[in-house]
């Protein structure tokens, strides 16, 4: 039988996730915390690569992990250019441009470069799996109505495109044979139309376009915008602010905690309940819209991401969306997994890995 044991890495901001896959088994989970004075001392995101890797190697030595007992290599996706969705084969030219930060720093830049690391090492393929770069929108997408501005597809690809495969394989078919719509909900929210395998239709989360959520703003009012703009109130940095990471609940409760905004909900507070439901009817909505992209045509409606846990919040979804199609739920991000499956699936022969060129 054919090694299977994977190695995932996944660097966050603060962080590095480090989990060992036997097949689709983890054999253990470990979080290596980095204290932002660490993190800040190397002065940008490129440099903490030698901190890290030393860390990883670390942890390794004390998991006691062979090197030719691993059968690949997986490291989460940075920002490179717009990519179709799929398992990519990490390269030099990868490495160099995710390392430089061209398409933006991340954190997330470093899980190619620390993957290619251990893959050299142990003799082994080294992958990233669907990138938040992810962009497979139709022509029509893309079109915004004002001339120079283009929409861009930038959303949870991973969680998204993996929760696919797994609704589609509780409902006894394919990815690539189904149209869903799968909406993420997280700190920000997005919902894909996922049409035989590919999200034709997205909000750009990182932005805060589309509902409004925990830290973003989500679609405002197009002239009350440009008004506060041009107010000389807010600074450009401070009105971003207020879209990404200040908006949403955070500007109307002072949480991005669903929790601590249901307490308040079991408390009696009708505020909470008004901002609470008013974003499950906006979520709605815009699974509403996506409905229309597929004509109707539509196999089921996936809900996930960290705050489908919340009962009340997808019970109030699933009121006004039930009749469009069925509604399942799995609740969680399973980024680890996602990132060993997309490299389980290459293993496997399910699917081959990309090659990722420069423009």
């Amino acid at each position: 039988m054919a090694k299977e044991g994977i190695l995932v890495i996944n660097p966050g901001s603060t962080s590095t996730k480090i989990a060992l896959f036997q097949g689709e088994t983890m054999i253990f989970e470990e979080i290596l915390r980095h204290s932002m004075e660490e993190i800040a001392s190397f002065g940008g995101v490129s440099g903490q690569f030698d901190f890290r890797r030393r860390a990883l190697e670390g942890l390794l030595k004390e998991k006691d992990v062979e090197l030719d007992s691993l059968a690949a290599v997986v490291g989460r996706g940075g920002f490179l250019r717009p990519i179709e969705g799929g398992t990519y084969k990490v390269t030099p030219a990868m490495v160099a441009e995710l390392r430089e930060g061209a398409q933006g720093e991340h954190a997330s830049n470093l899980g190619g470069p620390l993957a290619m690391e251990v893959g050299r090492a142990a003799g082994i393929p080294a992958y990233i799996v669907d990138p938040v770069v992810v962009d497979e929108l139709g022509p029509l997408a893309r079109v915004t109505g004002m001339a120079g501005i283009v929409r861009r597809s930038a959303f949870h690809a991973l969680n998204q495109k993996a929760v696919a495969r797994r609704a589609a394989k509780d409902l006894g078919s394919r990815y690539q044979d189904l149209n869903l719509i799968v909406a993420h909900l997280g700190g920000g929210i997005s919902v894909g139309v996922h049409s035989r395998g590919r999200v034709i239709d997205v909000n750009n989360a990182l932005d805060g376009d589309g509902p409004f959520a925990p830290e973003r703003s989500g679609g405002v009012p197009v002239g009350d915008l440009i008004s506060l703009c041009f107010s000389g109130e807010l600074t450009e940095k401070e009105i971003k602010r207020r879209v990404v990471g200040g908006g949403g609940l955070v500007g109307y409760l002072a949480t991005n905690d669903a929790r601590e905004v249901e307490k308040l909900i079991e408390a009696g507070n009708e505020k909470a309940q008004l901002y609470y439901e008013a974003m499950a009817y906006q979520i709605a909505k815009e699974i509403g819209a996506g409905a229309t992209v597929l004509k109707g045509q539509l196999d089921a409606i996936v809900l996930t991401g960290g705050i489908a846990h919340s009962k009340i919040l997808t019970g109030w979804i699933h009121d006004r969306i039930s009749f469009l199609a069925p509604v399942l739920i799995y609740p969680g991000e399973g980024e680890m997994e996602a990132l060993a499956q997309g490299a389980l699936r290459v293993l496997r022969g399910e699917e081959e890995a990309r090659v990722y060129e420069k423009d």
